[in-house]
């Protein structure tokens, strides 16, 4: 099996993930001492897929039925925003 297509998905999510706020709060479970690193790890590991699946299931629900919206143009705008919105709040001193 040919693993090459897989490396710019694993790279974009694994880079998108590092600092994001689901991660300091993994962080968070793991640093307070009352559960196991492994459980932590676990649960995070099933919720971050359970994610990726509605994720996938919704892409490939998006690719049959949404072929003539231009999904990576709305998606890439929505970034975008939310990128402004949050340089502008700083700005604001929020």
């Amino acid at each position: 099996m040919n693993l090459t297509p897989l490396i710019p998905i694993f790279v974009t999510v694994f880079l998108a993930e590092l600092g994001d706020k689901t991660q300091l709060a993994t962080v968070l479970f793991a640093s307070d001492g009352t559960r196991s690193p492994i459980a932590v790890f676990l649960a995070a590991s099933l919720a971050l897929t359970a994610s990726t699946a509605v994720a996938v299931l919704f892409g490939a629900f998006a690719a049959k039925y949404m072929e003539m919206i231009p999904l990576k143009l709305i998606a890439g705008l929505g970034f975008v925003t939310i990128g402004l919105w949050t340089v502008m709040e700083h700005y604001r001193g929020s």
